[in-house]
């Protein structure tokens, strides 16, 4: 009998070879085969929702749902005081976008602001949690902000380190940095 938290797997003295044998193909038995068909289609998908395939698949394990939506921070969109209209390659990744899109629009801006200066492109804008707000407060805004749509399909594109809270608090699908899904 093995020691107190042993979990009855494969000794651990043997070589490295051999552990990376055991585990590897534990993961293919574990992994289901996907027809290429449908490969095929999430790949496709992926690319109409402006993702590559590894982040698009990725986030498909982790929930076991399609992403419906995208929630942008206005810092994503990279949209300011000074200049409320997003760039101009942002706006038009948007437009090809086969999703929601959803933005928080950080203070000292406003959700009309945003709007104003981006007609057509975002379905919807909302206030952004307040950057010292609990835990309760980030997950009642963010779930204002989607509404209806279930947080687990949607992704939160953010830019500061304080956005990737509003993930966890919003049960999110996953955080992707702008420089990622823009760049």
């Amino acid at each position: 009998m093995g020691e107190i938290g042993h979990n009855g797997g494969p000794s651990l003295e043997g070589g490295v070879s051999w552990r990376k044998h055991c585990w590897s193909s534990a993961r293919t038995r574990l992994l289901p085969t996907l027809p290429i068909e449908v490969v095929r289609l999430r790949v496709k998908r992926a690319k109409a929702l402006g993702l590559d395939y590894k982040t698009y698949a990725g986030v498909r394990a982790a929930t076991g749902h399609d992403v419906v939506a995208f929630l942008f921070s206005s810092n994503a969109l990279r949209v300011s005081l000074v200049r409320p209209a997003m760039p101009e390659a942002r706006a038009l990744k948007l437009a090809e976008v086969q999703c929601g899109r959803l933005a928080l629009a950080v203070a000292p801006l406003t959700p009309g602001m945003v709007e104003a200066a981006n007609p057509g492109v975002l379905d919807g804008v909302h206030a952004a949690p307040y950057a010292l707000a609990g835990f309760r407060e980030i997950r009642e805004q963010v779930r204002a902000a989607l509404g209806k749509v279930p947080g687990d399909r949607v992704i939160l594109v953010g830019d500061l380190g304080l956005e990737r809270d509003w993930c966890a608090a919003g049960r999110l699908a996953g955080y992707l940095p702008a420089e990622r899904y823009f760049g």
